[in-house]
C-alpha cells in the first residue's frame, strides 16, 4: 500500500497493488507544472486508488497527442496530486513527489526526452521515448 498527500496534507490518498509504470516526463507541461526540469508520475490502477481525506479540485488541458488530461489538485496549497485521461480509463498517474515514501526512479521510463533541459543526463540503458508513447 502506498500513501501520499498534497503539500499541506488536506488531501490524502492510498494506492494498493503494484504500479503499472513509472515515468520521468520532460515535456513542457510537466516542466511548468513542477516548476522544475521534469515531472515524475507513477501509473496505477484506478481500482486500487482512493482518496482518504479531502476533496480535490480539477482542471483539464489538451495534451500534445490531442487527448484530454484531467488534473487533480489541492485548492488550499495548489499541489497537483494526480492526473487521469478523459474519457476515464482504468489508470491514473500519481504525481510521485506526493508519495509519503520516496520512490526509486532508477528504472523509470523517460518521456519527451526531445524536450529535456540541457545538462540533464539520462543514464545509459534507460528506456526513453522522444515524445509521448502511444497508449
Amino acid at each position: 500500500m502506498r500513501t501520499g498527500s498534497c503539500q499541506c496534507g488536506e488531501i490524502r490518498y492510498e494506492s494498493a497493488g503494484e504500479p503499472l509504470a513509472l515515468y520521468v516526463c520532460h515535456c513542457r507541461e510537466c516542466q511548468k507544472q513542477s516548476a522544475s526540469a521534469f515531472g515524475i508520475s507513477l501509473r496505477v490502477t484506478r481500482a486500487g486508488f482512493r482518496v482518504t481525506q479531502g476533496m480535490p479540485n480539477y482542471w483539464s488541458r489538451i495534451t500534445d497527442s490531442g487527448r484530454t488530461l484531467k488534473c487533480a489538485f489541492c485548492s488550499t496549497c495548489g499541489s497537483r496530486v494526480w492526473h487521469e485521461f478523459e474519457p476515464a480509463s482504468d489508470m491514473i498517474s500519481i504525481k510521485a513527489g506526493s508519495l509519503d515514501q520516496p520512490i526509486d526512479v532508477s528504472n523509470a521510463i523517460h518521456l519527451w526526452v526531445s524536450r529535456k533541459f540541457p545538462g540533464i543526463i539520462i543514464p545509459d540503458g534507460t528506456k526513453q521515448c522522444s515524445k509521448e508513447p502511444s497508449q
